[in-house]
Parts: structure tokens; C-alpha cells; sequence
């Protein structure tokens, strides 16, 4: 989209409400109260495409996620124009809009495995950068095989599990613990190029990640992190990821369970909401070409506390992807 005055306008058309003229309790829901667009109205109108992905039917543990897209948007209708901390102000940099949910087959994961990539690939090849909130863990996997279709792309996964398992419970491949093994496998991600963060928890296996470590990921357990501290590990995650295309992946799970009780598989000794802003932040300026906030369930969660933490991450990321957006058009991407 070219910078003149006719992107101005269409950016200006695609915000939210400002909740100084209209409260946040009111009207229907959507992601940061954006305009709800249809998918087919998206090229040539929008640049960021905020998405549901509302499944959870390969999901292993605890389910519920399959609700999280709508919780997120409740809780998401909080959020403001301008980020605090950085100054990025999403709204000003790149048109957005909530683009619905996909349309997902509950009981079928390998047509909902079909119905995501159909739904991603048109705005892949448009240009637009979507910006996903599923949804178990699986639902990475089609948008992957989306956007990297034409190159494999880099991957930040933050994360309490490696979902690099081969298969689970007798054979089945598409689950919400194998994503990024079948993402490497179909060339959508380039592994030497992938770091994982926050790993953490009891394993079923002593060689749970062997093959992700044979392939070139780079794993940085939790652990790690606590001994190298934030800034060194988004440091070391950048070098990884260097300047090509790459993919933001945030379990929720990742947060511990006192920040984030509302998830299927919850692992003790994770990442403050607070630790969580601070490492996304510290990703800024990497090329990124999509992400997503997956495993938020709320019905594991009555007091909403989880879907909070979603839809604030989901606005750091926001905030990452806004500024790419504008760097590429050749305008000013941030303070």
C-alpha cells in the first residue's frame, strides 16, 4: 500500500472506537473494537487481519479453547490506541480489522486442518498479516503451511511445550503437541531458524526433544532463561531468527498458571504477565509476517484473568506487527 494520502485514509477508517466517545462496554464485541470486515473484502483494504480460530478438537488435556476467540474479544475491547511503554500507536501505522473467525469443523480436525489454509492462503497472497487467536495449538499449523508456502519462515514459540511430538494417542499426527513437527516436515519452517522459550515441566519421554534439537531448533528451557535473563535471550532469539521472514507463536500456557489458570495444559514455574510484555517488546524490529495467542480456555477460567492476558499480548503483538507493516511501506514504524 502506497504512502499517500488515500492509505492515510484507509488507516484512519480502520481503528477501533475510541472509548472517549463511545464506552467499551457497548455494542458488539471485536477485537480491539476494530471494524469487522469479511475475509473477501480484506486485499486492498486491510493490513493487518485479526482472526478466530475457534477449535480445540486436537487438543489432549483439559479442552475449552475452541471459546477463547470470543473471550479475547470481550476482553480485548480494554485496550487503548497507544502502547505506553513503546509509544507505538498499531492504529496509525497499518489498517486493521477484525476479519471474523474461521469457519472450523468441530468434530473433524482434518477438515478444519483444510479449512484454515483455505481460509489463510487469499490473504497470504494478498500481503495481509494475520494476527490469530485460536483455538488449541494445532490451529498454527495450517496458517504456517499458509504463509510459508512460497519460503519456510523462522519461528518465535514461546511456549511451556516443545508441540514437536511425532504423533499421540495411537497414531494421531494432528494434534495440539505435534504443530511445529509437521510445519518443519511440509517446509513451512526452516528449523535452524526456529527458537523455542520458556520450555518447561515434566516430560513423557527422556528424548521428548531430540528431534527438535536434532533438526537445528533452539531451545531455551526455562531454566535458561532465569539464569540469562530476559534481555539476553531475546538477544540470542534475534540472532536466531536474523532478518527474514519469521512467524510469533504465544501459548498461553507459557505465563504460569497464577497469571493464566484458563489453559488446557497449565505447567507451575512460568513467566509473569509482566515478563511476557518485556520479552515481546524486545522482538521489535524482526520481520514478521504473521502470529497468534492460542490456548486461552475460559471455562477453565470464570474470572476472565486468562483472557485478559491474551487479548494484552495479543496487543504487543499487535504493536510488533503495526511497525513491520509501516517499515515495509517506507514510512516511520515507530518513536
Amino acid at each position: 500500500m502506497a504512502r499517500d494520502a488515500d492509505g492515510a485514509e484507509r488507516r484512519a477508517r480502520f481503528r477501533p472506537a475510541s472509548g472517549m466517545e463511545t464506552p467499551r462496554f457497548s455494542g458488539i464485541a471485536s477485537f480491539m473494537r476494530l471494524p469487522v470486515l469479511a475475509p473477501e473484502d480484506a486485499p486492498g483494504a486491510v493490513e493487518i487481519g485479526l482472526i478466530g480460530i475457534p477449535f480445540d478438537g486436537t487438543t489432549t488435556n483439559r479442552p475449552g479453547a475452541r471459546l477463547g476467540p470470543r473471550a479475547v474479544r470481550e476482553a480485548s475491547t480494554g485496550t487503548r490506541a497507544i502502547n505506553h511503554a513503546t509509544g507505538i500507536a498499531p492504529y496509525a501505522l497499518a489498517a486493521c480489522a477484525d476479519l471474523g473467525d474461521v469457519p472450523v469443523n468441530p468434530v473433524d480436525a482434518a477438515d478444519t486442518d483444510r479449512r484454515i489454509e483455505a481460509f489463510y492462503r487469499p490473504l497470504a497472497e494478498a500481503g495481509i498479516v494475520p494476527l490469530s487467536v485460536g483455538g488449541d495449538h494445532f490451529v498454527s499449523y495450517p496458517v504456517l503451511r499458509a504463509l510459508g508456502a512460497a519460503r519456510p519462515l523462522g519461528l518465535i514459540h514461546i511456549d511451556a511445550h516443545s508441540d514437536t511430538d511425532d504423533s499421540q494417542y495411537g497414531g494421531s499426527r494432528l494434534t495440539h503437541g505435534t504443530p511445529f513437527r509437521r510445519a518443519v516436515e511440509v517446509g513451512a519452517l526452516d528449523p535452524r531458524r526456529c527458537v523455542q522459550i520458556g520450555l518447561r515441566g515434566s516430560l513423557d519421554a527422556a528424548d521428548e526433544r531430540d528431534w527438535a534439537r536434532g533438526q537445528g531448533i533452539r531451545i531455551i528451557e526455562m531454566e535458561e532463561v532465569c539464569a540469562r535473563g530476559l534481555p539476553e535471550v531475546a538477544a540470542e532469539a534475534r540472532a536466531v531468527i536474523g532478518e527474514a521472514p519469521a512467524y510469533l507463536s504465544f501459548d498461553i500456557d507459557a505465563l504460569d498458571p497464577a497469571f493464566a489458570p484458563g489453559t488446557g495444559t497449565p505447567e507451575i514455574g512460568g513467566f509473569t504477565t509482566r515478563e511476557a510484555l518485556h520479552l515481546l517488546r524486545a522482538l521489535r524490529g524482526l520481520d514478521l509476517v504473521g502470529a497468534d495467542v492460542v490456548e486461552v480456555a475460559p471455562p477453565l477460567d470464570p474470572a476472565g484473568v486468562t483472557a485478559l492476558a491474551g487479548a494484552g499480548l495479543a496487543f504487543e503483538i499487535l504493536c510488533l506487527l503495526a511497525e513491520r507493516v509501516a517499515a515495509r511501506r517506507g514510512t516511520d514504524g515507530g518513536p
